[in-house]
């Protein structure tokens, strides 16, 4: 099985290609979306790993170039930056899962056989509410979506000063005292 990885993170990218190969995964790696695609024409992939977030632009916009060049390849986006808005789009898009990073070699392979990339999740006892944070994050996050990413829009859509949208947007939020994961 063969791959492509695409991540601006060259250290994360290179440890993750050695630790699918040690597991017979040949896989090829890319920095950037243009690269990337590149790669994908002249070899298509049996599948494809995406970092949501590269440099400047999104691994959303690889999902339909590189589906279109084979229908059958595993699209998996990873991202340190999860948000159920961003999930959403990117299976619209044609992504077959959505993994949260932290990421192991063995939770993607798991992912790549097509079995669901997440741990089944523990149900607490007492259901616990969403903290405000985490629910204005996401809220954010489908604002960003539906105004192409801009910053400035979303801010008016969102009735507040750009500066404090972008402050926002700085401060993602973590586990709160007592939170579930999430």
């Amino acid at each position: 099985m063969n791959g492509l990885l695409v991540d601006d993170d060259t250290v994360y990218l290179q440890a993750l290609a050695r630790a699918l190969g040690r597991r017979g995964l040949a896989c090829t790696t890319a920095t950037t979306p243009d690269d990337a695609l590149t790669r994908a024409r002249a070899q298509p992939p049996d599948f494809a790993l995406l970092d949501l977030k590269l440099a400047d632009r999104s691994g959303l916009e690889l999902i339909q170039p590189l589906r279109a060049l084979r229908t059958d390849m595993r699209i998996l986006l990873v991202t340190g930056y999860a948000s159920v808005a961003t999930a959403v789009e990117a299976m619209k898009r044609g992504a077959d899962d959505y993994i949260p990073k932290p990421v192991s070699a063995d939770l993607l392979l798991q992912a790549l056989r097509g079995a669901p990339a997440s741990a089944p999740v523990a149900v607490p006892a007492e259901p616990a509410m969403i903290p405000l944070r985490r629910l204005e994050w996401e809220h954010i996050q489908q604002a960003l979506i539906e105004t192409d990413g801009n910053i400035s829009a979303t801010a008016r859509l969102l009735g507040m000063h750009r500066r404090t949208l972008q402050r926002k947007l700085g401060k993602r939020p973590g586990n709160e005292r007592g939170a579930p994961d999430d």
